[in-house]
């Protein structure tokens, strides 16, 4: 692979944490329990840290030093279906809703605008006005950034993969759960053609997606109605106690 093929590379990785993570519309024991709450942080605030009174019990001693590195992985739900260049099928629940929104992460063509549209297309809700076209723009715009024409696919030579480290969720619709917010931390690497791997990937990378139950599937959605209601987490970090009790929780695929 060229220096200038490298470059570009990395150039758009660099890119990617402002125009697109940052784009997207869019945390409890774990993410499904923190679903059944109606009591969201005010947006813009961090979540509250849970603080006890008094004498702790052994339980809640352990609680307070659980970290998201030694809980229990949230195990994400086996897609059904491919269709439009996404996983699909999953199921109604807050596990569905987690899914779902990791599924899109990993699999969104950021770089390919055609394939972008065609994606967010299949996912994002109908009222959600004209937030695909915005998407689109984005993407056109991260492609002019790292010298690419404004319409087209990946550069050859160059593969992106994202991989999904952690997740937030909250209900913003109370204990109905209609309309979820999910926080992702997640790491995205490129690789050259002869499979050699990216030596500065972007790390510990956070977005959020807003998703609501909408004919028979989640929905990507940015109504102003539900925006409003979005909170921001305290950072993630595996071995923080801090970050587990405000409600990030490592994910898991179904083997």
């Amino acid at each position: 692979m060229s220096d200038i093929k490298t470059r570009k590379a990395r150039l758009v990785l660099a890119g990617l944490g402002i125009l697109v993570a940052g784009a997207l519309a869019g945390g409890g024991m774990t993410a499904v329990t923190m679903l059944g709450g109606d009591d969201e942080p005010r947006p813009g605030r961090p979540s509250p840290v849970p603080t006890t009174v008094g004498p702790s019990t052994p339980a809640e001693s352990r609680q307070a030093a659980m970290t998201p590195d030694k809980a229990r992985k949230l195990v994400l739900e086996k897609p059904t279906g491919q269709k439009d260049g996404l996983s699909n099928g999953f199921s109604k629940g807050p596990v569905g809703a987690i899914s779902t929104a990791v599924h899109f992460w990993e699999e969104y063509t950021f770089l390919d605008d055609r394939k972008a549209r065609q994606q967010l297309e299949a996912i994002v809700s109908l009222d959600a006005r004209g937030y695909v076209d915005e998407q689109v723009s984005e993407v056109r715009k991260l492609r002019e950034t790292v010298g690419l024409a404004p319409s087209g696919g990946t550069p050859a030579g160059v593969t992106f993969s994202t991989t999904v480290n952690a997740v937030r969720a909250t209900s913003l619709t109370g204990t109905e759960g209609k309309v979820v917010q999910v926080w992702i931390n997640y790491d995205r690497y490129a690789t050259t053609a002869d499979g050699s791997p990216d030596d500065e990937p972007l790390k510990d990378e956070d977005t959020d997606l807003l998703l609501k139950w909408q004919d028979g599937a989640w929905k990507i959605t940015n109504e102003p109605e539900y925006w409003e209601k979005r909170s921001f987490p305290r950072a993630y970090f595996p071995d923080s106690h801090v970050s587990w009790a405000d409600g990030w929780q490592q994910v898991r695929h179904a083997d």
